[in-house]
């Protein structure tokens, strides 16, 4: 998943709604599991979890950073 501002054409759009807990990660490594656990120190039952990049490969090669958003779905 990639946060936009606009529709990017060709491309298939979502929104979220509801209830979310996120977290921002440095690197590009899947961390499911963590953030699942998040939600249940919060007391809410994790669902989906989503993750999406900060910025483009290229921006995140020149700022020497690939930060991540961890995004879990809150029951």
């Amino acid at each position: 998943m990639f946060a936009v501002s606009k529709p990017v054409a060709n491309e298939e759009m979502t929104t979220l709604s509801g209830d979310y807990v996120t977290k921002l990660f440095e690197g590009a490594r899947t961390r499911d599991n963590e953030m699942r656990q998040i939600a249940r120190d919060r007391n809410t039952e994790p669902r989906d979890v989503y993750f999406f990049y900060t910025t483009c490969p290229k921006c995140a090669k020149a700022y020497g950073k690939n930060y991540v958003i961890g995004v879990v779905a809150a029951a």
